[in-house]
């Protein structure tokens, strides 16, 4: 949910926005760029490096760009299960999980976390009267946000927390720096979350993140979150991580970027992200797009996203085409050099009879065909905290 790695030539329409922390990354010598709208740091001492300490250590990583918003009301679950193709009425206190907008078509408008922060009324800071706590993109959050309102009852209030900062951490370390500055953290498992303090405080934190290591993300007040990225990186374990870093990361480990390798046009099923839609809402239905995902469940996608490992030491990019001989079969989405595959990897989406692991085929790379071939996904294995 962040940049990719030719981010630096992204030039935004209009003017940019300054996150709480903007002063906090120029001092720690970031080199910025505009992203979402935003000005946002891609490195601080390099992409190799921040990569590299992120899988041994802990980076911390700012992002404050993204949406957050709340839900409360009367009926709110069932008209969030109106918009969201997961289980929401099953979501339990302290819990989250993936889910998605889904459009008429099926398409997917955006990717988001939902979660129960708790009963409406319980001690949370911002999050007192949250009955539904949602993260969404940052460059789509504001569609999101009109989308919502458009399909959402009288009934339900949406809240923007626009003065919230977000951040996350994320590394084997993650858990032991967190710890040192909010002991109840440790207690944490992969996707569970609740209310914490720290000097006085209030935060949110959920354990999950966006590289496939173990990590956290953090929700507090902006004006609170200088202080607490300087209380981390004071720890041995943490550096600041840049959006540079963050892309690569999130590539190893296989997870879809929003607008790159997942969009409007395609759906949950081509895009590997079934998983995201529980038995009970397969089997009633009763949100947007549910017709196109039992439709490809019982049919098969026209394409499917997949993962490529690529032969010798040149990388395809966002856009380059795939080859099966001289059939196109579809497209690059993300790709880069791996640091911790030591060879180059892709994103992308071929043609069903194509994405069977194993396949070979070739991509076009400045007017080259490269070997690669169709390889499982994550490319490194993910170490998200799952038992206590």
């Amino acid at each position: 949910m962040t940049g990719k790695d030719d981010i630096a030539t992204i030039e935004e329409a209009l003017p940019l926005e300054a996150l709480p922390l903007d002063a906090w990354h120029r001092a720690k010598g970031a080199r910025m760029v505009g992203f979402a709208g935003y000005h946002m740091p891609i490195q601080y001492d390099g992409i190799m490096a921040e990569h590299t300490w992120t899988r041994e250590h802990a980076g911390l990583f700012d992002v404050s760009h993204m949406g957050q918003l709340t839900f409360s009301g009367e009926g709110v679950d069932d008209a969030l299960e109106t918009l969201l193709p997961s289980d929401i009425k099953g979501l339990k206190p302290f819990r989250q999980r993936y889910s998605m907008l889904l459009n008429e078509e099926g398409g997917i408008l955006d990717d988001l976390m939902v979660s129960r922060p708790g009963v409406p009324g319980e001690e949370g800071g911002a999050f007192d009267d949250a009955v539904i706590y949602m993260v969404v993109n940052g460059a789509t959050k504001y569609d999101d946000i009109g989308w919502m309102i458009e399909h959402l009852p009288d009934a339900v209030t949406m809240n923007h927390m626009a003065d919230q900062a977000l951040l996350a951490l994320q590394g084997p370390e993650a858990g032991e720096a967190m710890a040192m500055l909010v002991p109840g953290t440790a207690d944490l498992i992969f996707m569970q979350c609740g209310p914490f303090e720290w000097n006085g405080v209030p935060l949110w934190i959920s354990r999950s993140g966006y590289t496939g290591e173990d990590g956290f993300e953090i929700s507090l007040p902006a004006d609170a979150a200088a202080a607490f990225a300087d209380a981390l990186c004071a720890l041995p374990q943490v550096r600041p991580v840049g959006l540079g870093a963050r892309d690569s990361l999130r590539l190893e480990a296989g997870l879809p970027l929003y607008g790159h390798d997942i969009d409007s046009r395609v759906s949950t099923i081509g895009a590997d992200l079934g998983f995201a839609i529980q038995k009970r809402r397969r089997e009633e239905g009763g949100f947007i797009g549910h017709a196109r995902v039992m439709q490809e469940l019982a049919d098969g996608p026209g394409a499917k996203r997949v993962g490529l490992a690529i032969e010798g030491r040149l990388p395809a990019r966002e856009g380059a085409t795939i080859y099966a001989g001289d059939v196109l079969v579809g497209d690059v989405t993300s790709g880069g050099f791996a640091p911790s595959v030591g060879a180059p990897i892709a994103m992308g989406w071929v043609s069903l009879p194509h994405a069977a692991l194993g396949t070979a085929l070739e991509i076009e790379v400045r007017g080259k065909r490269i070997a690669a071939v169709v390889a499982s996904m994550p490319f490194v294995p993910h170490r998200y905290r799952r038992k206590a």
